[in-house]
């Protein structure tokens, strides 16, 4: 099986990495193919907990060439601001890390202009990282004010653009907002430029990379960020991030044909939890949400926001298993829910009276739903040491099957501790 995918089935926050970074043992090239640096993974490595959000997962392992394709978008500051922090831990990655140059660069103007729409939407923000995201894949969209890496390292044409690009800009953003700030084109392109000579060395076609990699039967790991919840086209929209975060992202976001991929993981976790604004019918609002937050140290990995918890929605997960195409099913923290009397799944949703195991398709509709819940038994017992399934409570036991049950795809894997020891694979 040359390529695998790591699939989130939620909305984000599934903990992806500790599945990626399990995987990427018996791989060779671990590719991120979409989002920015508004992702957040958390790994242990070694003893250490590292956070990275717009390298690979893969970047820790010295045997992995980490790929960052053309689908992600690149802060270039951002990068060499991880680079440098792992290289201050003991960990020198950039001689095996290659960076895209069809991949587009998020600039200031990126994070401004995000800051100021924000701002003019009021009660009706999205939510966003305010990392410029958004607005750097809309100009990828629009096409005329967008700079890749390819412009990037190459001198004459950064300068060209930037001088283009920041008067125009600059008038938008002075319409958005009278009071933003005023950028200067000489104090971008000095600043880029420095950086622009550091990433040089890994700026490569990748694509082509890749495909000569399928070739010659390299094993291949695809890390995708987000959730497939969030997914710009197949997601709760507007609340999404501006990516195809499902497993619809891996060929457009890499240059690999779909075909390639011949696993896919779906990774969820045993509750559910949102950040930002959106419908959520299984929120708990409430102490058990707290409760559950506490336990799960619910706070994003790159923002420090608290997380909303709810219990599990086996219809939306349910949803992204079927689109991403997923093989198999990660269930996530499933040990946070230790100590729960009773616990509960949202297994339909009911939209005005009408009882639907779907997702809809409009936020509005999604909005209206109430979950229909079922109950199931808890579990008193710490299950974090424990590394056979048959040796779980038998409600845990139960509790996962029925999650496999509604989903429609067998559970491969079951976490019940942060540890890479603290995971139980199953037999398929």
């Amino acid at each position: 099986m040359p390529a695998t995918s790591v699939i989130g089935l939620q909305w984000g926050d599934e903990a992806k990495g500790k599945i990626v970074d399990l995987l990427t043992e018996s791989h060779q090239i671990v590719v991120r193919y979409q989002g920015g640096n508004n992702a957040g993974h958390t790994v242990k490595f070694d003893g250490r907990t590292y956070k990275l959000s717009l390298l690979p997962t893969g970047i820790l392992q010295s045997h992995v060439t980490s790929v960052i394709a053309p689908g992600v978008v690149v802060n270039p500051l951002a990068l060499l601001k991880e680079l440098d922090g792992l290289a201050a831990g003991g960990h020198e990655c950039a001689h095996r890390l290659m960076v895209s140059d069809r991949a587009h660069v998020i600039c200031p103007w990126h994070m401004l202009e995000e800051a100021a729409l924000e701002k003019a939407r009021g009660a009706a923000a999205i939510g966003t990282t305010m990392r410029g995201i958004g607005t750097c894949y809309r100009d990828k969209v629009g096409r005329s004010h967008a700079i890749r890496i390819g412009d990037l390292v190459n001198t004459d044409a950064f300068v060209a653009k930037v001088r283009e690009i920041v008067p125009f800009k600059q008038r938008i953003l002075n319409a958005l907002d009278p009071d933003v700030a005023q950028m200067n084109p000489d104090q971008i392109i000095a600043e880029y430029a420095a950086a622009a000579d550091r990433i040089r060395p890994m700026a490569a076609d990748t694509t082509s990379y890749l495909l000569d990699a399928l070739e010659q039967q390299k094993w291949i790991l695809f890390e995708g960020a987000q959730g497939s919840l969030l997914d710009v086209d197949h997601g709760t929209f507007p609340y999404v991030t501006s990516s195809n975060s499902s497993g619809c992202g891996i060929h457009s976001g890499s240059g690999v044909p779909e075909r390639e991929i011949v696993r896919m993981i779906g990774v969820a976790k045993a509750y559910t939890t949102r950040v930002g604004g959106g419908p959520f019918p299984s929120e708990l609002d409430n102490e058990i949400g707290q409760r559950i937050r506490i336990a799960g140290n619910e706070f994003g990995t790159v923002t420090g926001r608290p997380r909303r918890c709810g219990w599990f929605d086996a219809v939306a997960t349910r949803y992204s298993a079927r689109i991403s195409g997923v093989d198999s099913v990660t269930i996530a923290l499933l040990d946070v829910l230790s100590g729960f009397d009773e616990l509960f799944i949202c297994e339909a949703y009911n939209i005005n009276g009408k009882i639907t195991q779907s997702l809809p398709s409009r936020c509005e509709d999604l909005a209206a739903a109430k979950p229909v819940l079922r109950k199931v038994q808890g579990w008193k017992e710490d299950i974090t040491g424990i590394t056979e399934f048959s040796l779980l409570p038998e409600n845990a036991q139960q509790y996962c099957r029925i999650i496999e049950a509604l989903i429609g795809k067998p559970v491969e894997f079951v976490s019940v501790g942060p540890d890479r020891s603290q995971t139980i694979r199953m037999t398929l």
